[in-house]
């Protein structure tokens, strides 16, 4: 149970799968690309890494299969071939919801960040063309940024030094396991919204202070979610 009382100035995003639905491309593409290099990695296994850097996620599979780490020039190998394989794919919608609720963020004085374990520039060029002026820079966290990728709290933290906020002052809107500890493990109220095929209570279990069905359950309920932290 969350115990801090909360006075909301911030909501941090997560960007795939939340902003974006663009897992089922992420999944099918680090499966094709670790099947390549003699790796099993499977689809639905992608969405419980979600979150981690890559070269965080490539050296798991490799420990297991292989019992070591993967090289450098392996890791750069693989996450390219991937990211080219992300690329072929058509561009994600933004997730059904996600522009609403960013409206109504913006309309009651809130900041929105984004907060991200991803490096695909093509969705990060992206944002502020489906989200105009929602976003900034130098509020965001990415993949470039951060040396411990999520579930470890440093991509959260670093959102919050950014912003200039304190814990108890922002909420964080996640999909993945992996994110829900990273934003509980920052201390911040963390919001699960399940967008992918995961079993509601892989979220739970994550920590998750709240679980909705989707963005646009979220959005519908915002104001009632709002009223209930003050």
């Amino acid at each position: 149970m969350f115990q801090k009382e909360i006075h909301l100035k911030a909501v941090l995003f997560d960007m795939d799968g939340v902003l974006f639905n663009s897992m089922p491309y992420h999944a099918e593409a680090w499966h094709k690309v670790m099947l390549a290099h003699g790796l099993n990695l499977s689809r639905e296994e992608a969405y419980l890494h979600e979150g981690r850097t890559g070269a965080g996620t490539i050296n798991i599979v490799s420990q297991r299969q292989l019992g070591r780490e993967a090289t450098p020039e392996e890791i750069e190998n693989i996450y390219h071939e991937k990211s080219e394989e992300f690329n072929k794919f058509p561009e994600p919608e933004p997730m059904p919801g996600a522009w609403e609720l960013l409206q109504k963020i913006k309309n009651a004085g809130l900041t929105p960040m984004v907060v991200t374990g991803s490096g695909q520039r093509s969705l990060l060029d992206r944002l502020e063309h489906n989200f105009p002026g929602m976003f900034h820079r130098e509020l965001m966290v990415t993949a470039f940024d951060v040396k411990h990728g999520k579930p470890n709290p440093e991509p959260y933290l670093m959102a919050l030094e950014k912003g200039g906020f304190e814990a108890n002052e922002a909420v964080v809107i996640e999909n993945a396991p992996l994110g829900v500890q990273a934003g509980v493990a920052a201390g911040i109220f963390t919001i699960a919204v399940n967008t992918g095929p995961l079993n509601n209570k892989v979220l739970q279990d994550a920590g998750a202070n709240a679980l909705y069905p989707s963005m646009q359950a979220l959005c519908e309920e915002w104001e009632t979610f709002t009223n209930s932290l003050a």
